[in-house]
C-alpha cells in the first residue's frame, strides 16, 4: 500500500526532472458539463505522458549495481521507462505488442531502450517481460503494480492539488490503474471527502467489473482505439488501493474518445491521445455528476502520430 507521504517522496525525487504540467481550463467546457473544469494536461509531460513520472520514480532508486530494467507496455510505460534509463545510465529492453502504434516503437528505440515484440491477443506480456529480466539480470519495471511506480504516478494528482485549490471531483482513466491509484491516495488525504471516479474504454471495463464483484475479474484483451487502456486484468496491489478510494468507475465509448479528441483540439489546441481523453471524454458525456462542482481531469498522455490523429478525426469516424 501506498500513502501520502511515498507521493510526497517521488515528487521531492521528480523534482528538477519530471516537467510540473499546466493545468487547463475551456470556458466552453465549463458551459457544457455546468461545471469548473480543470484540466492536468500530462500530455505536456517528458514522453508525452505521465507515466514519465512513476517510471523515474522507481528506476532512479534501484541500487547502485543494478545491470539495467525490462518493462512490458503498449507504448507510453515503455517510452518512460526508455528516458529514465537512459537519464540513470541503465540499459533497457521493452517489450512491446506488436500492434503498437508505430509512432510509440519507435519513440522508445530513439529514447535509447531496445524493442521486441509479442503478439498481444496470444501471449502474456508479463511473462514475457519477467522472463527477459531474469534471462539478462535486469530489473523488471512494471507499469503500475509497484509501489514506488504507483506514488510517481500519483505527483501528476499532487501537482494538480496544488496548482487547482479545492476540488470536489478527481477524474482520471484506468489502464492498469496505476495514476489513478496514486493520485486517489494523494486526493483523499488532503480532502476528506473527495470523489475519484476512474474511466475505461466499454470494451476494456475490468476495473469497473472487478469493483463491483469485490475481486480481480479478468476479460479478453480489449478492442478500442484506446491503446493504452487495453489491460485485461487490473494490477494486485492497484486493485487493492482502487477499492478502497474510488467511488466508482465509468465507461466511455470509442466515439466518444473521438469527439472528445477532436474538441481539445479544435477549441483548446491541444493533442491528447484517446486513452488520455478518457476522463474528459466521461465528464462531457454526462455519466459523472459534475454540475456545480470543481473537478479535476488527468489528460494522461498525448501520444499519437499526426496520421492516425487526423484518421480519427476525419469526419469523427472510429479508425481501429
Amino acid at each position: 500500500m501506498i500513502g501520502l507521504d511515498h507521493v510526497r517522496a517521488a515528487a521531492k525525487r521528480l523534482r528538477g526532472v519530471a516537467r510540473r504540467t499546466p493545468i487547463i481550463t475551456s470556458a466552453t467546457i465549463d458551459d457544457m458539463t455546468g461545471a469548473t473544469v480543470l484540466l492536468k494536461a500530462e500530455s505536456f509531460q517528458r514522453t508525452g505522458s505521465f507515466k514519465f513520472r512513476g517510471a523515474y520514480n522507481r528506476i532512479s532508486s534501484l541500487p547502485s549495481d543494478t545491470k539495467g530494467v525490462a518493462a512490458f507496455s503498449s507504448g507510453n510505460h515503455a517510452q518512460a521507462v526508455a528516458l529514465a534509463a537512459r537519464l540513470c545510465g541503465l540499459p533497457a529492453v521493452v517489450v512491446m505488442p506488436t500492434d503498437a502504434p508505430e509512432s510509440k516503437v519507435a519513440a522508445t528505440s530513439g529514447y535509447g531502450a531496445e524493442v521486441i515484440t509479442y503478439d498481444r491477443y496470444t501471449q502474456d506480456r508479463e511473462a514475457l517481460g519477467r522472463e527477459l529480466a531474469g534471462d539478462r539480470g535486469f530489473v523488471l519495471v512494471p507499469p503500475y503494480d509497484d509501489q514506488l511506480v504507483m506514488a510517481g504516478q500519483g505527483t501528476a494528482g499532487l501537482e494538480l492539488f496544488d496548482q487547482a485549490g479545492e476540488l470536489d471531483v478527481v477524474v482520471a482513466p484506468v489502464s492498469g490503474g496505476g495514476v489513478i491509484a496514486g493520485c486517489a491516495t494523494a486526493g483523499t488525504a488532503l480532502r476528506r471527502g473527495m470523489r475519484v471516479i476512474g474511466v475505461e474504454p466499454e470494451a476494456g471495463d475490468d476495473t469497473r467489473r472487478s469493483l463491483r464483484a469485490g475481486r480481480r475479474v479478468a476479460i479478453e484483451v480489449p478492442r478500442t482505439i484506446a491503446d493504452g487502456l487495453q489491460v485485461s486484468i487490473p494490477g494486485e496491489l492497484t486493485f487493492e488501493v482502487n477499492r478502497r478510494l474510488l467511488e466508482d468507475v465509468v465507461t466511455v465509448s470509442d466515439q466518444d474518445l473521438v469527439q472528445t479528441i477532436a474538441l481539445l483540439f479544435e477549441r483548446l489546441k491541444i493533442v491528447v491521445e484517446p486513452s488520455g481523453a478518457a476522463g474528459l471524454a466521461a465528464v462531457l458525456g454526462g455519466s459523472i455528476d459534475v454540475a456545480g462542482r470543481r473537478v479535476g481531469v488527468i489528460l494522461s498522455g498525448g501520444n499519437v502520430s499526426a496520421e492516425r490523429f487526423a484518421k480519427l478525426i476525419q469526419g469523427r469516424q472510429v479508425i481501429p
